[in-house]
C-alpha cells in the first residue's frame, strides 16, 4: 500500500473540517491506491481518520467519502444528485440513465423498463437466446482444458450482449475492436489528437452509435418482430411524452458496456470461487443434475437456489461496481457531519459489501446466509445494483445470465467428469476502478 501512495504528501490537511487522506500524487491523486488497492486504502483512512474523509480522484477532483452506514441512504436521498457521473465520464455516460435525476431519468426509464422486467425478458425470448450461446462457450472450455477466466467471459458476454441485437457472428470482429476502442474513453486524456485514446474512443462511440440508429430504424420497420432491443424500441415510441432517439441510442450503449464490463467480471469471480472451494462445485453440480437442464425462464429459477446463491456471494465479496459519485443539493446530515451543499460525495459500495455491520462473518464467501435466510432480498443485499431510482434497470437480466451460466458449466463438466480448478494466484492484479475485476492472468483447467 505505501508503494502506491506519494511519500512526499503525508502531511495531514483538512478540507471544509474534513480530514483529506494523505499520500495523493501531482495530477492521479489517489487513483493508483484507488485503482490497486481500494479496500485496504478505505480500511487504513478508516481506521486513522474517522469515518468522513476525502480522496483524490486525480481529473475527477475530490470526492469525500463516508463508510458510516448512513451513506448508503444517500442512493435514495431527493437532495443528492446523479449528474456528477455525467460530468467525470462526459463522453460515455452523457444523456444515459445512471446520469440523470427526476423527471428525466424516470421519463427515460419508464419507456423502456418493461423490456426488463422478467416478464419482458421471457417474452422476448431471452433466455432461450443466451442458453445455447453459453453452452456452447462452456463446451469450448472443457475441450482445451485450460483458459484465462477473465478474457473468456468477457469475450462470452460480447457475444451474448452482440446476440440481443441481432449482430451477425460475421461482424463481431469489427464490433470487438470498436468497442474495446469505446472503452478507452473510461481512461482517456482530455487531449484530442490523432492516435490518442479520446479521438479512437470518440471514433468507436460515433460508429456504435450509427450502427445502434440503424438498428432502432429496422425495430420500427419490423415493428412485429419479438426481441430485447424491438421491445425497447416499442416501449420507448409508445412512452406518453417524445423523447428523441439520441436517448435511446446512448442507452442501448450504456447496456452494451454495463452488461458486459460488470457482469463478466462476476462470471470470472464465480468461476475463481467454484475452484478454489469444492464444497460449492459439489453443492451445484448436485442442484444442476436434479434441474438437468439450463433454465430458460425466471420462473424456473426457483429450482436453483444455489446457482441463486453463488449469483448474490460473489457479487457481494467481488462487487463489480465499489463506488459510486454523487453531488449534494442541499446541505445534508451524514453520519455525525453536515456536509454542505454541493459537495462531491462518494459512495464506497465495496466497503458496506464487506461491513461486519451488515453482514455475519462477512469476509467468509457462504453460500448458506442466502440458502437459509427467510426474509425477502434488501437493497442492502443487492447494494452493487444501488437503490432507489436509479437501481440498475438491467438487474433481472444479470440474475438470468449468472444462474444459466452456472447451470451450464456444472452440467457440461460434470458430463465430462472434471471440475474447475485454479492454475494461479488470485490475490495479485486485481483491479477496482472505474470497475472491480480479477487479474487478466487468472488461469482456470478443467480436469
Amino acid at each position: 500500500m505505501d508503494m502506491l501512495l506519494n511519500p512526499l504528501n503525508r502531511r495531514h490537511r483538512l478540507r471544509y473540517d474534513i480530514p483529506v487522506v494523505p499520500g495523493a500524487f501531482p495530477l492521479v491523486g489517489h487513483l493508483p491506491a484507488i485503482v490497486c488497492d481500494l479496500p485496504r486504502l478505505l480500511r487504513r483512512a478508516e481506521r486513522t481518520l474517522g469515518s468522513h474523509f476525502w480522496l483524490d480522484f486525480g481529473p475527477a477532483g475530490h470526492l469525500m467519502t463516508c463508510v458510516d452506514p448512513d451513506a448508503f441512504a444517500l442512493l435514495r436521498h431527493k437532495d443528492v444528485s446523479s449528474a456528477l457521473i455525467e460530468e467525470i465520464a462526459p463522453e460515455l455516460l452523457g444523456g444515459t440513465l445512471v446520469a440523470q435525476d427526476g423527471g428525466a431519468h424516470r421519463q427515460a426509464r419508464d419507456a423502456i423498463k418493461a423490456a426488463f422486467l422478467p416478464k419482458g425478458l421471457t417474452q422476448a425470448g431471452i433466455g432461450d437466446l443466451f442458453a445455447p450461446v453459453i453452452r456452447a462457450r462452456v463446451q469450448a472450455w472443457r475441450d482445451r482444458g485450460d483458459i484465462t477466466i477473465l478474457r473468456e467471459t468477457g469475450d462470452l458476454m460480447l457475444k451474448l450482449i452482440f446476440s440481443l441485437m441481432g449482430i451477425p457472428a460475421q461482424d463481431l470482429p469489427r464490433w470487438h475492436r470498436k468497442y474495446r476502442q469505446l472503452l478507452q474513453l473510461i481512461v482517456a486524456p482530455p487531449v484530442d489528437l490523432p492516435g490518442l485514446p479520446l479521438r479512437r474512443g470518440r471514433a468507436a462511440r460515433d460508429w456504435i452509435d450509427a450502427q445502434l440508429r440503424q438498428f432502432v430504424r429496422d425495430a420500427r420497420v419490423h415493428a412485429a418482430r419479438t426481441g430485447l432491443i424491438n421491445d425497447m424500441v416499442n416501449a420507448f415510441d409508445r412512452s406518453d411524452n417524445a423523447l428523441s432517439d439520441d436517448i435511446l441510442v446512448a442507452n442501448i450503449r450504456l447496456l452494451l458496456l454495463a452488461g458486459h464490463d460488470t457482469t463478466a467480471s462476476t462470471m470470472a469471480w464465480t468461476v475463481i470461487e467454484l475452484a478454489r472451494q469444492p464444497v460449492l462445485w459439489d453443492a451445484l453440480v448436485e442442484e444442476a443434475q436434479r434441474v438437468g437442464a439450463v433454465p430458460t425462464r425466471h420462473e424456473d429459477m426457483a429450482q436453483c437456489p444455489v446457482a441463486e446463491a453463488l449469483f448474490r456471494e460473489t457479487l457481494r465479496v467481488h462487487p463489480a461496481t465499489t463506488l459510486l459519485p454523487r453531488r449534494a443539493l442541499q446541505e445534508l446530515q451524514l453520519g455525525q457531519r453536515r456536509i454542505p451543499a454541493g459537495t462531491h460525495l462518494c459512495i464506497p459500495l465495496l466497503h458496506f459489501s464487506t461491513s461486519a455491520l451488515l453482514h455475519e462473518a462477512p469476509d467468509q464467501f457462504r453460500l448458506a446466509r442466502w440458502l437459509q435466510r427467510t426474509e425477502p432480498i434488501r437493497p442492502v443485499d443487492m447494494l452493487q445494483f444501488g437503490t432507489g431510482p436509479h437501481v440498475c434497470i438491467g438487474y433481472h437480466l444479470v440474475w438470468l445470465v449468472l444462474v444459466q451460466f452456472c447451470i451450464a458449466l456444472a452440467l457440461t463438466m460434470d458430463k465430462a467428469g472434471v471440475r474447475p480448478r485454479l492454475l494461479s494466484g488470485v490475490e495479485k492484479g486485481q483491479r477496482y476502478y472505474p470497475t472491480a475485476h480479477p487479474s487478466m492472468t487468472i488461469r482456470i483447467g478443467f480436469s
